[in-house]
């Protein structure tokens, strides 16, 4: 269902290729379980590391806590 020059471009790794067509080569090779794999966030080294850099600095130390007082 798709030309055999979208073929070659899906071989070459041409951005220009939508996102539907990879799926469609992935579930006729048999592998559509790797698509959720794509988009699986957990498996994105780049994306956690920029959202950890993004995450907010402690700027005080914690309170020291202090024995309540004996009366």
């Amino acid at each position: 269902m798709i030309s055999r020059t979208t073929l070659s471009k899906v071989e070459k790794g041409d951005p220009g290729v939508s996102l539907g067509i990879y799926a469609t080569v992935l579930f006729v090779l048999g592998l559509e379980g790797r698509v959720a794999e794509l988009a699986d966030a957990r498996h994105d080294a780049v994306g956690l590391d920029l959202e950890a850099e993004a995450l907010p600095k402690r700027i005080r130390g914690r309170r020291k806590r202090t024995a309540p007082a004996s009366d």
